[in-house]
């Protein structure tokens, strides 16, 4: 069974890719389950220069085909942010619920149609000899003013969908694994993928 290293840290994008290789008999290792916890500069400027900062240094260290993503949010009336400062975008202690009150506090007063915003997802994959593709998908929507749904993780619980009238959070797995940037941004890098392998 050939193996991808996932180069993240974050258990629910794990988990995420987990069900989306599932279907290829592709064994997924996180650095969750090589018990790495190097901490890398993500220093661009996009999310895809963040990306391929991570997936290099992994596929480098473990000289294995490696995917790694940057995502985020990106808010129109707010100037694209957080952008890439989007999990720490309230500190850097990485909180989910402290990032979702930032943005909400920033956007009271806009109202509902000038909440426009999308998920982006910049998927990097680095080859055991060194080839580098990247792809980018995204996911429009807008923001609440307040939470609904339990589900994901993120800013799940403000991003609507207008096309199906829920949130992210109010969706099953399977439903975002079809609906999210990052399935999106996979299935561009899909063809890739299946050529390698």
């Amino acid at each position: 069974m050939k193996e991808v290293i996932i180069a993240t840290q974050n258990s629910g994008k794990a988990k995420e890719f987990e069900h989306i290789f599932n279907r290829y008999n592709i064994q997924v290792k996180s650095l969750l389950d090589l018990g790495d916890v190097t901490e890398i500069e993500e220093n661009g400027e996009t999310f895809e220069e963040n990306a391929l900062i991570k997936a290099r240094e992994i596929a480098k260290k473990y000289k294995k085909l490696v995917i790694a993503d940057d995502s985020g949010l990106e808010v129109d009336a707010l100037n694209k942010r957080p952008g890439v400062y989007s999990a720490r975008y309230a500190g850097e202690d990485r909180d989910d619920a402290k990032n979702i009150d930032k943005v909400l506090t920033e956007l009271e007063g806009i109202e509902e149609k000038n909440r426009s915003a999308r998920f982006v997802c910049a998927l990097a994959l680095v080859t055991e000899n060194g080839e580098e593709y990247v792809v980018r998908g995204e996911c429009e929507g807008q923001i609440l003013t307040h939470r609904q749904g339990n589900e994901g993780f993120g800013y799940d619980p403000i991003f609507y969908l207008p096309s199906i009238q829920k949130t992210m959070a109010e969706i099953p797995k399977s439903e975002k694994n079809v609906l999210s940037h990052r399935a999106d941004a996979f299935k561009k890098l899909e063809n890739v993928l299946m050529d390698l392998m």
